[in-house]
């Protein structure tokens, strides 16, 4: 990732783009930063335009620092190490935000160590550390991303789609079914071990110095990275590897430190599709994935980094057995959401008809709807089995409710339960069936290809 020998920038406009065009791609821009002039040295091909000096200024203006508060207070998130809420942060805004425009102006200001907690890690005994810097931080990190974002995506690769703007998950599966399709089914599924924990401080700041040379802005940059950790029992941790998972600044980061492997992917003409530190690569032969995985394998041990060795391997899709990506298994031209995915929804779903819930059974319906409505939008390309399983799923826990509520022992009990609230009598009242749902798009879209 800090790839010593890095390769060749990606291909850019061998003209700079007009002003239009310039609007056209950066639409997502921070519009009080980044000028029509700006713009346009983003894609030159000028090899002085390409370093950028003058940029701190940038990142503690009045206007930037209030669209990064804004975004920080609409995401809301808990309070960092210091116990500053974002309630208590905007109680005294206009005093907090003064005072961090001034620390930036005259290089005294410091983050805080983010406050470690673990999460879990769905289908795992292991858990996920999360860092959440303080909220005061967050907002200087977002200011901070709205200046040197732009600057790290003229670098960035076509197939990398993990937080960036105007791309996502389903982009990336889009172009997985694609290379799968085109007879790409020979796949490297390659998993990065505790990624955002190991990426080596030297060799990412070696990157963000190939673009920028504002020293004030290198060393706060520098700052979030050496700033370490506090855990409750375990005090203050220093960090000498890693940018903490929570921090705003971080998927920029990581993205920028697997930019060179991208590069290098794309100009051996191997199809990787990447999302942040999960990434697949779509081989026509076993010879080219076995050739695909080396050449991964040497460069995360030139970067300072460790596949995981367990979950690294190479699979032929079009056989039984498959890989999983993004939250679904792919596997002999079908796929599904994948087990995780389906544990995660049951448990979601348990918890909203949990037999001592005294809501009724209207409200309960409702919270259902959203969570299998919300779920079906990113999992509506699976085999139509997977639709017919979450609805039968629903129906049980539903029917177990109210059979407690009716004054019946147990669990449901299949066929009495079923005759008594058949589907037809949930359908009734108001409950979504995901079956019906796809069963629906799928006409849709017939019609539209027809």
């Amino acid at each position: 990732m800090d790839q010593m020998n890095e390769e060749a920038p990606a291909p850019v406009a061998t003209t700079p783009p007009q002003a239009g065009e310039a609007h056209d791609r950066w639409w997502w821009v921070e519009q009080g930063i980044w000028t029509e002039r700006m713009l346009s040295r983003l894609g030159s091909t000028e090899e002085q335009d390409q370093i950028w000096f003058r940029l701190i200024d940038k990142v503690y203006a009045p206007g930037n620092m209030e669209s990064a508060y804004g975004k920080v207070m609409k995401n809301k998130g808990s309070a960092g190490i210091d116990g500053q809420s974002v309630e208590q942060f905007a109680k005294a805004k206009e005093t907090e935000l003064a005072l961090l425009q001034r620390q930036l102006r005259e290089g005294t200001y410091r983050p805080r160590p983010a406050r470690r907690v673990w999460i879990d890690k769905m289908g795992s005994k292991e858990k996920r550390p999360l860092g959440i810097p303080a909220v005061r931080d967050r907002i200087v990190q977002g200011a901070l991303r709205h200046v040197v974002e732009p600057i790290f995506e003229t670098i960035f690769a076509e197939h990398s789609y993990g937080f960036r703007p105007g791309k996502g998950a389903r982009g990336a599966l889009k172009r997985v079914d694609q290379l799968l399709k085109s007879g790409r089914h020979w796949v490297v599924d390659a998993d990065l071990k505790s990624y955002f924990d190991t990426i080596p401080h030297e060799r990412l700041m070696q990157l963000v110095k190939k673009q920028i040379a504002d020293g004030r802005v290198i060393a706060l940059i520098e700052s979030y990275l050496e700033a370490g950790v506090f855990e409750e029992l375990k005090g203050w941790q220093a960090s000498e590897t890693g940018t903490p998972q929570g921090a705003v600044i971080s998927p920029l980061l990581a993205n920028l430190y697997l930019t060179p492997l991208d590069q290098q992917m794309e100009q051996k003409g191997w199809a990787m599709i990447r999302y942040a530190d999960d990434f697949v690569i779509l081989c026509g032969s076993e010879a080219e994935a076995q050739a695909a995985l080396k050449a991964v394998e040497e460069w995360v041990q030139t970067a300072g980094l460790i596949l995981h060795p367990e979950k690294t391997r190479i699979v032929d899709a079009a056989q039984k057995g498959g890989f999983d990506f993004l939250g679904y298994h792919f596997e002999r031209g079908m796929k599904w959401p994948r087990k995780k995915s389906m544990q995660k929804l049951r448990e979601t779903i348990r918890q909203k008809t949990a037999r001592l819930n005294g809501q009724s059974l209207g409200k309960i319906i409702t919270e259902v709807n959203a969570v299998t409505r919300g779920w079906y939008g990113y999992f509506k390309h699976s085999k139509s089995s997977a639709f017919r399983t979450v609805d039968g799923y629903v129906r049980r826990r539903l029917r177990s409710l109210l059979r407690r509520r009716s004054g019946r022992k147990g669990a449901s009990h299949g066929g009495a339960d079923n005759h008594r609230w058949p589907n037809k009598w949930f359908a009734a009242q108001g409950l979504l069936s995901l079956e019906s749902e796809h069963e629906f798009t799928v006409t849709i879209l017939k019609l539209k290809t027809h």
